[in-house]
C-alpha cells in the first residue's frame, strides 16, 4: 500500500541543478578512481599515509568505481549514493582517525551526492519532504 504524497514535480532549474551537481559528482570519483587503477606512486603513498596497505588498492578503488558507476545510471542512483555514502564514511573515518580535518571533503561530497538526487527525483523528494 503506498500512501498518498502532494509534490511538486522538479522545476527545470532544479532538475538541471540535480543532473549537473550530479554528473560532478561522477566525474570527481572517477578521477579519484583513475588513481587507484593507475597505481601512481601519489596514489601508493597515500594509501600508506592513511595506514592501508598496497594490497587494499585494487578492491578499495573497485568499491569506488562500482559505487559510483551505480550512482551515475539514473534506475540504480539511489543504490549509488548508499554505497557512495557508505565508501565516504570509510574515508570520514580515516581522516577522523589520523586527526586531519579534511574529513570536511568526503562529508561534503556525500551530502553533495544525496542533494543531486534530491533535486532531480520527486519519489526521494516525496520521502524526505522539507517543510517551509
Amino acid at each position: 500500500m503506498s500512501l498518498p504524497v502532494a509534490t511538486a514535480p522538479a522545476s527545470k532549474g532544479m532538475l538541471w541543478t540535480g543532473r549537473i551537481l550530479s554528473g560532478l559528482i561522477v566525474a570527481f570519483m572517477l578521477f579519484l578512481a583513475s588513481y587507484g587503477f593507475f597505481k601512481t606512486e601519489i596514489s601508493r603513498q597515500g594509501f600508506r599515509d592513511m595506514g592501508y596497505p598496497d594490497s587494499l588498492a585494487t578492491p578499495i578503488t573497485i568499491a569506488l568505481l562500482t559505487s559510483t558507476l551505480l550512482y551515475a545510471i539514473p534506475r540504480t542512483c539511489v543504490l549509488g549514493a548508499i554505497l557512495l555514502t557508505g565508501y565516504l564514511g570509510g574515508a570520514i573515518a580515516t581522516h577522523l582517525r589520523l586527526g586531519q580535518p579534511t574529513f570536511v571533503i568526503p562529508l561534503s561530497i556525500a551530502i553533495l551526492a544525496w542533494l543531486g538526487i534530491y533535486l532531480r527525483d520527486t519519489r526521494l523528494r516525496a520521502l524526505l519532504p522539507l517543510r517551509t
